[in-house]
């Protein structure tokens, strides 16, 4: 069961990933992870229908979802707003060396 919850959690952190590569049109990546994505699929569903009878599976899935879904919203933003105060740093950067020089 714990390992259910934990492919919720990775499942959720590769579709965020392919929602990121398919916003960018990287093409060959969103396809390399629609195909990982699709076996973890086919893994859940095999869980879950020889199962059918305990409903904990479900719900322990869908709360690594949920936290799968967390952890890369929050990545992600880390991310963007990394790269934003390096973008804000090279652009200040060239107008100081020319108020230097005059």
């Amino acid at each position: 069961m714990l390992m259910i919850f934990f492919v919720g959690i990775v499942e959720m952190i590769i579709a965020t990933t392919w929602t990121h590569f398919v916003s960018k049109n990287m093409i060959l990546s969103s396809g390399s992870i629609t195909f990982i994505n699709i076996l973890i699929w086919y893994y859940v569903l095999d869980k879950i229908i020889n199962n059918l009878d305990n409903v904990w599976i479900v719900l322990f899935y869908a709360l690594g979802c949920a936290i799968g879904t967390m952890i890369s919203i929050y990545y992600l933003d880390c991310k963007e707003k990394k790269s934003k105060t390096k973008a804000k740093a090279k652009v200040e950067n060239p107008l100081k060396a020319k108020l230097e020089t005059v």
